[in-house]
């Protein structure tokens, strides 16, 4: 009797805040959010600070001029509602084949992406789809259904416990497998193809020209070797991204034709980068 009065009060409440914090993404898609932007701006900031304590910063002028150079053409055409002020860009001296974005404005990008971007478009593609993710707050939004994940499993395990039913841990851990591969993977393909889109978009708006984004992907295929299937990984397939954003082209071509934006950020030659820590 206490356990069903309990939850006949917290369930209600949960499903409130749930309603209370729906909104809709940058293409349209329901979202759950349940930070505030601050929290977020806060915790992207904190992120950043660790991350350069413990990385290796470039200090090669003609690379960080070169990362500058395209990460302020696509900033410049971010709405200021997503972040007021400059961004902070810091180019990593590392092997790793990858970049990121943070809420509050912060960008980091490794060598070693530089190293698979054959120019400043390719470089553009990267940067606009990572900056496509703090557009599209999925941060938060990760944030929020990892927290309704584990409350959903954490009522679930006391109704269990609760109850006569036999094999109750196999049950739980069923459960849990199901939300990591039913939800939570396939949440994260959602997000990068929402980014890959955004980011399209965005590198349009911003002067390069959107078909680089098609000719990443198509060295990021050669350059990765193997994948894993598709659903038991967190971003879709190299192909299903060349496919995607290929689609797309019939829109983001539009966009680039408008815009008399034509950045000139000349890649320099790129160091060997240091092996990852």
């Amino acid at each position: 009797m206490l356990f069903n009065a309990k939850y006949r009060i917290a369930l209600p409440l949960l499903l409130a805040s749930i309603l209370a914090a729906c909104s809709t993404s940058p293409t349209g898609r329901r979202q759950l959010l349940m930070h505030s932007p601050d929290e977020l701006n806060q915790m992207g900031a904190r992120s950043f600070d660790e991350m350069k304590n413990q990385e290796t910063i470039s200090t090669d002028p003609a690379v960080n001029k070169f990362v500058q150079c395209v990460a302020d053409a696509i900033t410049v055409n971010v709405d200021p509602s997503v972040h007021q002020g400059s961004w902070e860009v810091v180019v990593f001296d590392s092997e790793m084949v990858n970049a990121f974005a943070l809420p509050g404005g912060k960008i980091g990008v490794y060598t070693g992406i530089l190293q698979v971007t054959e120019n400043q478009g390719q470089l553009a593609a990267i940067v606009g789809h990572e900056v496509g993710h703090v557009i599209a707050q999925h941060s938060n939004e990760r944030l929020s259904s990892d927290q309704i994940s584990k409350i959903g499993l954490a009522v679930a395990g006391t109704t269990l416990a609760l109850s006569d039913v036999d094999n109750k841990a196999l049950i739980m851990a069923g459960m849990g497998i199901g939300v990591q591969y039913g939800v939570l993977m396939p949440y994260g393909r959602t997000h990068e193809t929402e980014a890959d889109i955004i980011g399209q978009d965005l590198m349009a708006k911003s002067g390069f020209a959107p078909e680089e984004s098609v000719a990443l992907w198509r060295n990021m295929a050669k350059a990765g070797g193997g994948e894993p299937p598709e659903w038991l990984s967190t971003h879709p397939s190299n192909q299903t991204r060349i496919n995607n954003l290929t689609e797309h082209l019939a829109k983001s071509e539009p966009i680039y034709a408008a815009t008399t934006a034509r950045p000139q950020c000349v890649k320099p030659k790129i160091p060997t980068p240091k092996k990852a820590k």
